[in-house]
């Protein structure tokens, strides 16, 4: 429930039963009329997201290629590829790790390896990550120095329909990187779909103990409908990216509206768990501009850049 709430006060922030405000300037100037904007005419790549507080996503390209992405607090996502393929991530900054709207204090770092399988699909990835804590200063100094929290591995795998092609299972698994390393905790995310299009999500989570797997303790659904017939920005990112996203913090599903094409103009999630299941929901207006790609939805403002 308390995952609940803290999804809720985030979903909150971003989401309008209305149209979003236009960014301002200080003088309350438009930076920019994104919903009248027919001067982008053929191939484009998303460029940044931003909110009335700030920028929170800034995409950069190498040629073609997705090579970096900067998020709040100095916080950096680096690109990797092997051909036409993505096959390492790193991030080094700050995340919600909690779902509470605000990022965490610790600081994170980690790599994930990816490997394809069959019809080149994405199918498992391997992850090693480190939170950091900054220690209480140590005297003259006033600002202390960040020491090793704690360190895991992660096992990703996918799984996809065999009519469809589309993914239908993240299963996770990690635990502590300590000698006699095993896996402690799991998670399952299963994909549902309208058309194309994400229709939900049920995400479990749970622990093992040893080789036996434990009910869940946490049990969350997503749900988005009403999509439009317009494009989302987020297909303009490579797939292999966008998993990585879902899988940055222990519950983002949230989030899995970056794998449809079409964006929807409502979203409920809902904890599982309770005998009643509590369910909250969230809409939006979206604006477009002339070529029907997404400019604003949930407070969030698209900009593009052509190729």
């Amino acid at each position: 429930m308390k995952r609940l709430f803290y999804f809720v006060v985030l979903i909150a922030g971003l989401s309008s039963i209305h149209s979003c405000k236009d960014l301002t300037d200080e003088e309350g100037n438009p930076l920019l009329d994104l919903n009248q904007n027919t001067g982008l005419i053929g191939p484009r790549a998303l460029s940044r997201e931003v909110t009335d507080v700030g920028t929170i996503a800034e995409y950069e390209y190498n040629g073609l290629l997705l090579s970096r992405v900067k998020t709040p607090k100095n916080s950096v996502t680096n690109v990797e590829w092997s051909g036409d393929k993505i096959s390492k991530i790193t991030f080094n900054g700050f995340l919600d790790s909690d779902g509470d709207g605000v990022l965490d204090t610790d600081s994170t770092s980690y790599t994930q390896q990816y490997t394809y399988g069959n019809l080149s699909r994405l199918t498992l990835i391997s992850e090693n990550r480190t939170v950091y804590r900054r220690a209480a200063p140590v005297p003259p100094a006033t600002v202390g120095v960040y020491a090793v929290l704690a360190k895991t591995k992660a096992l990703h795998t996918l799984t996809y329909s065999a009519t469809t092609g589309k993914m239908v299972t993240i299963d996770s698994n990690w635990g502590a990187d300590i000698p006699n390393f095993v896996y402690t905790d799991y998670s399952k995310a299963t994909y549902s779909y309208s058309g194309d299009n994400v229709s939900g999500v049920l995400k479990n989570i749970g622990t093992f103990t040893g080789s036996v797997v434990n009910p869940p303790t946490e049990k969350y659904g997503f749900d988005f409908t009403n999509y439009d017939s317009n494009i989302n920005g987020y297909t303009l990112l490579p797939f292999a990216y966008k998993v990585s996203v879902l899988i940055s913090t222990e519950v983002n599903d949230d989030r899995a509206l970056i794998l449809s094409p079409n964006n929807p103009k409502r979203m409920s999630i809902t904890d599982l768990v309770p005998p009643i299941p509590v369910s909250v929901p969230f809409a939006t207006d979206y604006r477009y501009d002339a070529q029907t790609y997404v400019t604003q939805g949930f407070k969030v403002n698209y900009f593009y850049k052509p190729l």
